[in-house]
Parts: structure tokens; sequence; C-alpha cells
């Protein structure tokens, strides 16, 4: 692989697991330098030990993303340690599913608070830098739930709609400093998440698919790639799709 990222550092959040350690490890194999963050220390240092086993530098973060005081110090370290940051993926997201009628404050405020505030968190700890370098790519993982609802999820399809109403707006706000800033909409990947499903919930999903197939994390972070790439330079504000043919 070319080695298109060769001397940038990007930060991965949510990058112990599924599209976040897929991310990362993309970025890596083209010639990135990364930090890994996740909730846990065991989880980064995973992912970091791999991405330095394949001759890059990485570092690893364990972060809660809705903690503001938390990653404003991460942040802090962070360019400490790598002298630079290039590109943001914020990746971290939870699911707490249930029944509008029942669900608990608890579960909505967790998952805005992790999904939609983590972004926010981490995009306001390193926009100062990517202002003062003239320079920045960030990526925000949002999800096809947030632009078509399902039922069950109205805490996670509130979190990623309002994510790409967030994505649009730091768009217009960092774009004449060179940042981009751009969302993808995962469809449903092969994850921790879908494994659970059984063989019958799993033939309905993918009836749902045009291509007939659910997604991989290597799909996600290809387009991920793709934007952090020179050859994404002039395009910000958009919403990338992922999703084989679900929302047309």
């Amino acid at each position: 692989m070319t080695s298109v990222l060769s001397g940038q550092v990007a930060v991965v959040t949510g990058a112990g697991r599924g599209i976040g350690r897929a991310i990362a490890l993309k970025f890596a194999a083209a010639g990135g330098d990364v930090v890994c963050v996740s909730r846990t220390a065991e989880n980064s240092e995973r992912v970091a030990s791999e991405i330095r086993q394949g001759g890059r530098k990485a570092w690893a973060h364990a972060v809660d993303v809705s903690d503001s005081k938390a990653v404003t110090a991460a942040g802090e370290k962070i360019l400490n340690e790598a002298g630079r940051v290039d590109i943001l993926v914020n990746n971290a997201g939870i699911a707490r599913d249930g029944l509008l009628m029942r669900m608990s404050d608890e579960d909505w405020d967790a998952v805005l608070d992790t999904n939609l505030k983590g972004a926010f968190t981490f995009t306001k700890a390193f926009s100062r830098a990517f202002l003062k370098q003239r320079s920045g790519r960030i990526i925000n993982i949002s999800s096809v739930i947030g632009l078509m609802g399902n039922a069950g999820q109205c805490n996670y399809a509130a979190s990623k709609a309002a994510l790409i109403g967030f994505t649009k707006s730091v768009a217009r706000e960092l774009g004449s400093r060179g940042i981009t800033v751009n969302a993808i909409a995962p469809g449903f990947i092969e994850t921790d998440m879908t494994s659970s499903l059984n063989d019958e919930m799993r033939t309905e999903l993918v009836k749902r698919i045009p291509l007939n197939a659910l997604g991989k994390p290597e799909d996600i972070a290809e387009a991920a790639l793709f934007l952090a790439s020179p050859a994404a330079r002039y395009i910000t504000g958009q919403v990338l799709t992922v999703d084989g043919g679900m929302v047309m």
C-alpha cells in the first residue's frame, strides 16, 4: 500500500475493537502513526501493539470520551507525545436500545454523552492545533440509523443524526483554515454489535440490503482512509454512506 499518510498522526477514538480498530490498522498500513483511544487501557494498548509490530508509532490512551476534563487532559498529553495531530476520527459509540416508553433517562444520557458529546469534546480538544497548522482532517462516524431511524433506537438515532449536523456546522467553521470535516454513515457491519443476531434476524436484515450482505469493518476503514487522504482535499461537510445500498 502506498504511504498516503506518511508523516501524519491520527487519533482514533473507540479504537479498541470493530470499526475503530480497522481504521487504526488501515491508517498505520498507509504510513500513519496512530493514537489509539479506548475506554479501557487493555483494548487501546492491544491495538497500539499491533500497529507497533507493523513498524509504525502508536500510543494508547484510556479515556472516557464523555468526560470533558479527561479529554482535555488527554488531548494535551497526545500533542506533547506525538508532536502534532493531523487526523481525528470520532468513532467511539455505544448503543442502549429500548422502546421510547421504557427508555430510562440514564440510557438516553449515556448514548448521547458518548456518541455525540464525545465527538464534541475531542474535536474541541484538537481544533486549536488544527487551526494553528492550517490543516486537519476530522472524520465522524455516524450511522444509517441517523438517516432513517429505527424502532427501539431513538437515543442512538438521535445521537447519530445530531452528529451529521455537528459535522456540517464544524465544516463551515473550520473550512477557511484548510480543515475538512466529514461523516461516514455505516450500514450494518459485522462487529460485536451484530454478532449477537440469530440466523433468522440476520436473514431478514440482509434482505434489506441491495448488495445482499453485511459490510465489514474494513469497508468503513477504506472510506475513512479516502477522506483522510490527499484525494479528498476538496471534500468537506459531506456524509459518505457505506451501507450496501440500504439508504438511497
